[in-house]
């Protein structure tokens, strides 16, 4: 049984991969034809189109959510840090956001409010 699928496999896996793709591209281009001719005036796209968009979309945006930018990521980074190499971390990253959205009053800067009054 286990050389039965050992070998199936190799039919088996390219097969699911073009169904899998042909699929998604159905779906792009049934959404394209039925949403974007009316919204955008667009012209309709063939199935062919649809699958070198899909694929464009993949190779331009992505292919999941896989290597280290993961949910969380910081937080499992920051998590073994010391006090010191948090304070650290933290003046580093108040000093890189060039005083964007700050909402802290260090270094006496005027806050938002005392320069609209």
């Amino acid at each position: 049984m286990k050389k039965i699928f050992y070998k199936g496999r190799f039919v088996f896996i390219p097969v699911a991969i073009a169904a899998f793709l042909s699929l998604i591209s159905l779906v792009v281009m049934t959404l394209w034809n039925n949403l974007l001719p009316e919204i955008m005036n667009v012209s309709t796209i063939t199935f062919w189109q649809a699958m070198g968009i899909f694929i464009l979309s993949k190779i331009l945006f992505g292919f999941g959510k896989g290597g280290k930018m993961g949910p969380g990521w910081m937080k499992h980074k920051c998590e073994n840090l010391t006090p010191e190499e948090r304070e650290k971390f933290r003046s580093e990253m108040k000093e890189r956001m060039c005083g964007w959205n700050r909402n802290y009053k260090e270094d006496n800067r005027p806050d938002k409010q005392t320069l609209n009054s």
